[in-house]
């Protein structure tokens, strides 16, 4: 009697031990199934609007479904004398001139430069012609996803190309799902749907692995996936 009690204590302890293995996996299991919830009720609207644009960008040739409705009209608008020296002192004053209540979402400069068809000519004749040159040229966006001023203005000239579009319902989901004309915050936001979606793949992996017994036709499936996912990627780039 007394040469058994060893074996059973050592029993006592792997017992104990491999219940506090299955307590701390199930404990680990409830945290992620949870936490894969809190994470889907954040992104639920975000990923409604975008899945719901998506499909519209997608499948709008193929379904003929309406085009987003647009409305946009061109003008010129005159400069001051003298005019902003500057890109930045254009766009303060362009915010002002429009009446518009936000500032430039982008300014982009590109600086003067040979003109493309004359630095082509320029190198066929050895270099013995003087290019001409494009001078430089500023372009401003303005407003957001439901309405946008694009100004366009080439240094030296007196004006300026003013492009207003107004977009309806349609075309304001697709630029919220493109980020167009969105401030620095809603892209912030959109990155946390990013980062919810892969959290989310991550953890639908996890929660299958931990409740699921059939992990060789999971495998299969998910390796599948993979390889269609990477073969309609890779086959544009091949043809």
């Amino acid at each position: 009697m007394p040469d058994s009690m060893p074996t059973l204590v050592v029993d006592a302890v792997a017992a104990r031990t491999g219940s506090m293995r299955v307590n701390r996996r199930l404990t680990f299991t409830s945290w992620v199934r949870k936490t894969h919830g809190w994470f889907g009720l954040w992104g639920a609207i975000l990923g409604l609007m975008t899945g719901t644009s998506g499909v519209w960008l997608n499948h709008r040739a193929v379904l003929k479904l309406e085009l987003p409705s647009q409305t946009q009209m061109n003008a010129q608008l005159a400069l001051p004398d003298p005019a902003p020296a500057t890109a930045g002192d254009m766009a303060v004053w362009l915010q002002s001139a429009l009446k518009l209540d936000r500032p430039a979402n982008t300014v982009r400069v590109e600086r003067a430069r040979a003109v493309p068809w004359m630095e082509k000519g320029a190198m066929e004749r050895g270099g013995a012609d003087k290019p001409l040159i494009q001078p430089e040229r500023w372009t401003f966006a303005f407003g957001g996803p439901d309405h946008v001023v694009q100004v366009e203005y080439w240094a030296g000239n007196k004006s300026a190309s003013v492009r207003t579009t107004e977009n309806g319902f349609f075309a304001t989901l697709t630029n919220l799902h493109k980020g167009v004309g969105m401030p620095v915050p809603w892209i912030l936001l959109i990155d946390t749907l990013a980062g919810s979606l892969i959290f989310l793949s991550i953890s639908g992996l996890v929660l299958w692995w931990e409740t699921n017994r059939r992990r060789r036709l999971g495998i299969a499936i998910f390796g599948v996936s993979v390889a269609v996912t990477l073969g309609l990627a890779l086959w544009p780039l091949q043809s």
